[in-house]
């Protein structure tokens, strides 16, 4: 069974979205949190597969919740930001805070409830309607000082050539169709790049990927 924390400000938001959520038989909500301080401190009390995260609440905001979740719990969960804004500069500091998901409140039912699926088994996901906008302001904050470039944890060939197709947004099996090889290859290299640069999905993944450089310029 999946877990997850609700945090949003709205209690008829968070009341929706529980329903909508344990409509399914696979996954539960264990606990709601009114602001980002509550929702941290939920966070280490239940200890969640997934935290719903909205971005702003007057009580303490989601990103600074999302970065203390990401940063100091050894597992930490999933976090997914739920938001009624798709500016990027919310897209980007969600997944700089180290989310691992992002959608727009009005999406459908299917596609919420597969995301938390998606993060929960450590895929990661960005809405498709801004995708391109967050790999365009990665690119143009290159900018800034990496903290790292990639020949620190070098990739091999096949690695580095996966983590590009991922960031074009490609799937596994696309991926796979790409390079003609077998699925479970491409999740193989996928997971052993994954675990040499120090990251838990691939949202992540593709962060890592332009902060360094390996990733051109669009």
């Amino acid at each position: 069974m999946i877990t997850v924390l609700l945090a949003d400000d709205q209690p008829m938001l968070r009341a929706g979205f529980r329903s909508l959520i344990e409509m399914a038989d696979d996954i539960t909500v264990v606990g709601e949190a009114a602001d980002g301080p509550e929702a941290v401190r939920m966070t280490r009390v239940l200890r969640p597969d997934v935290v719903c995260m909205d971005v702003r609440m007057p009580g303490g905001d989601g990103l600074t919740a999302t970065a203390e979740i990401t940063g100091t719990l050894d597992p930490a969960p999933e976090v997914l930001v739920l938001t009624t804004y798709e500016l990027d500069e919310y897209v980007f500091g969600a997944l700089e805070a180290g989310a691992s998901g992002f959608l727009l409140k009005d999406t459908d039912v299917d596609s919420l409830l597969d995301a938390i699926r998606r993060l929960a088994a450590g895929e990661g996901m960005v809405d498709s309607a801004v995708t391109r906008r967050v790999i365009t302001e990665f690119a143009r904050r290159r900018a800034a000082p990496p903290t790292a470039t990639s020949s620190d944890v070098p990739l091999t060939a096949r690695e580095a050539e996966i983590v590009r197709l991922l960031a074009d947004g490609l799937s596994n099996a696309e991926i796979a169709a790409e390079l003609v090889v077998e699925i479970s290859t491409v999740k193989s290299h996928l997971s052993r790049a994954m675990t040499k640069i120090g990251v838990r999905d691939r949202v992540q993944t593709v962060v890592w990927a332009y902060r360094t450089g390996l990733l051109p310029r669009r």
